[in-house]
């Protein structure tokens, strides 16, 4: 086959590739997508807890809230901000309110011997705090520790 010809059928079979291509790009381009992000509070400052809520709030405020999964975990000396009488429990539930998931270990629980009744009521809870922070980085969640 002469030189040009066998030019001509690949520059045609890459054009032809490349508008195979361009419906995938453009469906991609078009789905947004959603950004997700874990934070973690083992600290019972409640200066550190303000500085999670606050970094909460502010990205949801740029990127809007429902753009973003985001989700505080929260285990270690931590745990007692999630306490109904600590002092970020009303930041606590506006955050909850404004669609950002806390959740308690149940491990530090038990150490600490709390019950789900001292407790927030609209919080969640997990197993292991350690173990859900490794399970949402395999998820593709930002790990943010403020």
């Amino acid at each position: 086959m002469p030189t040009i010809v066998r030019r001509s059928l690949l520059s045609m079979s890459a054009v032809a590739a490349l508008a195979l291509l361009v419906p995938v790009v453009s469906a991609a381009q078009s789905t947004p997508v959603k950004n997700k992000a874990v934070f973690q509070v083992s600290d019972g400052d409640p200066q550190k807890w303000n500085l999670a809520l606050n970094n909460a709030k502010n990205v949801q405020d740029d990127l809007g809230s429902d753009a973003v999964d985001l989700e505080i975990v929260v285990y270690g000396p931590g745990i007692g901000m999630l306490k109904a009488d600590s002092p970020v429990a009303k930041r606590i539930a506006d955050a909850l309110k404004n669609g950002v998931k806390v959740v308690a270990c149940e491990n530090t629980m038990k150490a600490q011997k709390l019950v789900y009744a001292d407790m927030l009521p609209a919080i969640g809870y997990v197993p292991a705090g350690v173990v859900e922070l490794m399970k949402k980085q395999q998820e593709g969640y930002a790990y943010i520790r403020p």
